[in-house]
């Protein structure tokens, strides 16, 4: 029998939403990833992907709230920092010259904006029609 690795807990979960959060923050009229459901998008994420995505995506959120020390010179974790030295905290983590810590942050992003961008409220802010419900299948096309 092929035992499952267990699913990513809380804290995990928290550093993801933080991270994301921080990210997609609500702008120029356009809801923020907060304003969308990322609980169940993390829900379906975390059922649902390999083991390897979730520990790069848990890496990178470890990385978003850890690295203010080099971004933004303050030492605390980005969830504590004022609103301003998050998003100077964003501008120089989602542009580093490191490369590691910019793929790291390069996925995290991508997932936030698939959750963002498949949100039927943003769809809608785009004139587009909203996803279908997904059948659950695997499909190649």
């Amino acid at each position: 029998m092929v035992r499952l690795p267990p699913l990513p807990g809380p804290l995990v979960r928290f550093l993801l939403k933080t991270a994301m959060r921080d990210m997609m923050p609500a702008a120029a009229g356009l809801p923020g990833i907060a304003d969308t459901d990322l609980d169940g998008f993390l829900d379906r994420l975390f059922r649902e992907a390999t083991g390897l995505l979730l520990l790069g995506l848990a890496l990178g959120a470890v990385l978003w709230v850890s690295l203010p020390i080099l971004t933004v010179y303050v030492p605390l974790p980005s969830f504590w920092l004022p609103r301003k030295l998050r998003q100077r905290h964003t501008e120089r983590l989602t542009s580093t010259r490191i490369y590691a810590v910019r793929q790291s942050v390069f996925l995290l992003k991508m997932y936030a904006c698939m959750c963002w961008g498949q949100d039927p409220a943003v769809r809608a802010r785009f004139a587009l029609a909203p996803y279908p419900v997904d059948p659950g299948t695997f499909r190649t096309t």
